[in-house]
Order: structure tokens, then C-alpha cells, then sequence
């Protein structure tokens, strides 16, 4: 499983990429592979408000449909549009092609709250 060291996690399996107070977010390796083939992504609005614990997508896969869920509060400045015609991008390449969104952050302390590699880790193993 991979978990890259540069990214932060929410415990709803979300990934957090950080560049200032805007934030990429996308499913983890573990969450992509838990779902199966992933044939749909449903992804937030541009302009959307986002609460953290909120859902704001849906993924699809052969296996089941799951909620995806604000790991910070915000709002949507992009989405993925790619992903449309390529869902599949969240099982190939999770951290790269297959991100969600970028979100804005409404107040970058709630980031502190996120887990960093080695505690999501642990969280996912345990």
C-alpha cells in the first residue's frame, strides 16, 4: 500500500496535498483498492461550500457506491473534470490523475487535525 510522506489524511480515507491555503484532495491507494474498478466519480460543484465530515461525492465501483467526504472545510475552486471519461484514474494513479478536487480552505489550523503518513498507517494496518 502506498502512502506517500508529503500528504496529510483524513480516517474517511481521503488524501490532502497541500499549497498554501488551497488544498488537492483525492481517495487513498487503500480506499481505491477497498472500492475495486472504479467506473464513476461523482465531484463537487466549483463554488460549492464544503464542510468538513460533509459528503461532497460519490465513487463508483463494481463492488459499491461510497460516499467521499470533506477532510477539510471550504470551497471548491476545481474538480477534475478528466475523470468524467476516465474514472478509472483514481485505481491507476490515486495520488496523481486520479484527484477529486481543489478546495480553499476556510481556516488552514483544521489541517493540524489531519494524520500524517505514519498515523494513517497505523490507522489502516491496525
Amino acid at each position: 500500500m502506498n502512502v506517500p510522506e508529503e500528504l496529510r489524511y483524513s480516517t474517511d480515507h481521503e488524501w490532502v496535498r497541500t499549497d498554501g491555503d488551497v488544498v488537492r484532495i483525492g481517495i487513498t491507494d487503500y480506499a481505491q483498492d477497498a472500492l475495486g474498478d472504479v467506473v464513476f466519480v461523482q465531484v463537487p460543484t466549483v463554488g460549492q461550500e464544503v464542510t468538513a465530515g460533509d459528503t461532497f461525492g460519490e465513487v463508483e465501483s463494481t463492488k459499491s457506491v461510497s460516499d467521499v467526504f470533506a477532510p477539510v472545510s471550504g470551497t471548491v475552486v476545481e474538480v477534475n473534470e478528466a475523470l468524467a471519461d476516465a474514472p478509472q484514474s483514481l485505481n491507476d494513479d490515486p495520488y496523481g490523475d486520479g484527484w477529486i478536487c481543489t478546495i480553499r480552505v476556510s481556516d488552514p489550523g483544521q489541517l493540524d487535525a489531519l494524520l500524517d503518513a505514519p498515523a494513517y498507517q497505523a490507522l489502516v494496518e491496525g
